[in-house]
């Protein structure tokens, strides 16, 4: 076995492996840092497969955009915040093995692309090939209707998403500067004539 495919075999497992712990783990931040490593694994096997725009875009969108996804849980769930800070140092094991994790996959990923041990079957890219341009030419050419409707797909999901976590309008008192400024001294002060009692 050549070492890419080890490489490969490595990354599949762990990215199973993480796929399958985002959907059964019962903690929301365990499953947030299994997202984070299933994404980062799926970059790594676009690294291995020589589509290096793809796999730079899984890593700064999906991955950055990770925590943004976990606040939208905290606000749709309700999620006890104060307990989930409480045990802040117990999660530190597990995002430490998440870290050692991507270190050993990028490790991989490079000694692989990087250090003369690729496969001699597969043909190489082209010298004056770009991803890139390649990429945005299939999108917008014989993809578009996907690529319309994922983007519609997701259109539907941010409105979806504000629809669920809506509350009804803040009750907040106001008030009217214009109002403030326009007020005078005897809509303000009332004065008040009382009668005088005899005592006797």
């Amino acid at each position: 076995m050549e070492f890419k495919t080890a490489v490969f075999y490595f990354l599949s497992a762990i990215l199973v492996f993480a796929s399958l712990r985002v959907i059964t783990a019962r903690n929301p931040v365990h499953a947030a840092l299994n997202l984070i490593l299933a994404f980062f694994s799926a970059a790594g096997v676009w690294a291995l497969l020589q589509a290096e725009f793809l796999a730079i875009s899984l890593i700064l969108v999906y991955v950055g955009a990770v925590m943004v996804l976990f606040l939208f849980v905290v606000m749709m769930l309700d999620i006890n915040l104060d307990r989930i800070r409480e045990g802040f140092w117990s999660y530190l094991p597990l995002g430490a093995i998440v870290g050692l994790v991507m270190v050993a996959e990028l490790g991989a990923v490079m000694a692989a692309n990087y250090l003369g041990v690729l496969e001699t079957d597969a043909p190489q890219a082209v010298a004056g090939a770009s991803n890139t341009k390649d990429l945005g030419r299939l999108i917008y050419t014989d993809f578009v209707y996907p690529f319309e409707l994922a983007s519609v797909i997701l259109l539907v999901a941010i409105v979806a998403a504000i629809a669920i976590t809506y509350r009804g309008p803040k009750k907040t008192k106001y008030t009217d500067p214009a109002e403030q400024v326009r007020v005078r001294a005897k809509d303000r002060i009332r004065v008040l004539q009382m009668p005088a009692e005899k005592q006797d």
